[in-house]
């Protein structure tokens, strides 16, 4: 067992208005299976490629052992041959039998090291690069979430696989997968970094409970700040007071004052006044320890959505349908029965490849909201209802492109209530004068949910939404859709996700 320790590391981008860390210190075991969590844009991947050496900021940063990242950058020229002929090429002294072995426990046949990369599945190419990861030894491991675009079989065999293992940092937004494989949580809050014993579901419990002290803390401390600014207030207005009465008096009504009683009463007010001084000290003290307080309080700011209603209740209807691409003797789907129903949320479940995006593609072609497709044939009843209104999310964010205003006038969408949904989602203000192109992955994905959650419509489809999403976003679009019940059609592999939002699963295959 080594450490890893950084003290007073501090980064930022070129060109970037704010650090990505400033002045942050933690110390982690090598030997700990550590989840890492916190917003999109927080600085997960760059926390990343600063232990790889990829990077380099400020301060300390120390290791004893090499740290090694996945995934894996697969080039064009190694997408045309078999991952058995370029594992040494990504990782040095790769031995084959051991990238073997962990397939095994991976679940995969050794087979698969053979054939053309590019022509295995999204979850099998996952598995060959994590068997190669894990092919070697005494290495720090780094693991930059492994499950996207994964459908739920593959997202288990990873999790068992990883749950077995330790000594690495596994980045994910599956809180599934992080209770199932760390014991150490690492967490990149707004304005400082923890490191905490136990799974996400044990963070997530202490989290709340030290929210909700710093919550009390706090409403404590603007108490006490209230009774101090009426104290201070009333002792003003009575040194004001007597103030005043310092020069002249009325001999008959006031027979008890003389001429000398003009400096004990300055030295009265004087004395008020720096009652009053120390008071408006204390209040400021008060303040400046209030302000601590709440600085890393995640908070997820409600959203708000507006679904319409449409006057029929199926919004579509689809009866021994059948999908199939030109070129293709057989079809995707045959034989399919599926209704949608108003405040119905249906949720697509099957492997990869089964024809999840196919049936969305099918009904957003009937409703007009993209081009009739001609290699896509459909036979059977596809129908949706007239006038039917979709907001749709795709599952590829690399069309998107220019600023924050064109992507308002080319979606007809205010501005004003874009950008707050954005910076609700945790976009902070300098990303969003940014062009998109250069957001990431997950930045993007909320892009294009911000839109669609703007979007007034009788029908929600999404395309694996949360692919990329932080843990933090997942909860408040799952507040949001149990909050305004829209009538929804998902395909998402986050089985919490699904069960939280009270979707019918629809299996597929």
């Amino acid at each position: 067992m080594s450490q890893i320790r950084a003290a007073d590391l501090t980064f930022s981008y070129d060109g970037s208005a704010e650090p990505v860390f400033e002045n942050a210190s933690f110390t982690l075991d090598t030997d700990w299976k550590l989840g890492l969590i916190g917003r999109n844009g927080k600085g997960k991947t760059t926390l990343l490629r600063l232990l790889t050496g990829e990077l380099s900021g400020t301060g300390s940063l120390s290791k004893s052992v090499p740290a090694a990242y996945f995934p894996y950058a697969v080039t064009e020229e190694q997408l045309g041959r078999p991952a058995a002929e370029f594992a040494e090429e990504l990782r040095e002294e790769c031995e084959l039998w051991r990238v073997i072995c962990e397939l095994s426990e991976l679940g995969e046949e050794a087979d698969i090291l053979y054939r053309p990369f590019e022509t295995l599945s999204h979850g099998q190419r996952t598995k060959v690069l994590l068997a190669i990861l894990f092919s070697g030894e005494n290495d720090f491991l780094l693991i930059d979430e492994p499950t996207n675009h994964l459908d739920v079989q593959a997202r288990m065999n990873v999790r068992e696989y990883l749950s077995g293992k330790k000594g690495f940092i596994l980045v994910s937004h599956d809180r599934d997968l992080l209770d199932a494989c760390t014991d150490h949580i690492l967490v990149l809050n707004r304005k400082t970094i923890m490191v905490q014993t136990g799974n996400y579901s044990c963070w997530e419990e202490n989290q709340r409970r030290r929210d909700q002290f710093a919550e009390a803390e706090n409403e404590k401390h603007r108490k006490q700040i209230r009774k101090l600014r009426q104290a201070a207030k009333r002792t003003a207005e009575w040194a004001e007071k007597s103030e005043r009465t310092k020069i002249g008096f009325d001999p008959v009504k006031e027979h008890d004052r003389c001429i000398s009683t003009r400096s004990f009463i300055g030295a009265k007010t004087k004395k008020m006044q720096s009652r009053v001084k120390n008071t408006e000290q204390r209040i400021e003290r008060e303040i400046a320890g209030q302000e601590g307080l709440l600085q890393d309080i995640e908070r997820t700011a409600e959203l708000k959505m507006s679904p319409l209603r449409h006057c029929k209740d199926s919004l579509v209807t689809m009866r021994e349908c059948s999908f199939r691409y030109e070129g293709s003797a057989e079809p995707v789907l045959s034989g399919l029965d599926l209704s949608i129903r108003q405040g119905g949320r249906i949720a697509l479940h099957g492997a990869n490849g089964c024809g999840k995006s196919t049936i969305m593609r099918a009904v957003l072609q009937r409703a007009g909201v993209i081009p009739q497709d001609a290699s896509l044939c459909v036979s059977g009843v596809c129908e949706t209802a007239s006038g039917l209104i979709v907001s749709y999310v795709p599952q590829d964010t690399s069309f998107l492109h220019g600023s924050i205003p064109d992507i308002c006038a080319e979606r007809g969408l205010d501005r004003s209530l874009f950008c707050t949904v954005l910076r609700q989602l945790g976009l902070s203000r300098a990303q969003l004068a940014k062009d998109v192109s250069e957001y990431s992955a997950g930045q993007k994905k909320k892009v294009l949910l911000a839109a669609s959650v703007l979007t007034p419509a009788h029908l929600y489809i999404w395309d694996e939404p949360l692919n990329f999403i932080d843990i933090f976003s997942r909860i408040q679009l799952e507040a949001l859709i149990c909050t305004y019940q829209p009538t929804m059609l998902i395909a998402e592999h986050d089985v919490r996700f699904r069960e939280n939002i009270g979707a019918e699963t629809f299996i597929l295959g």
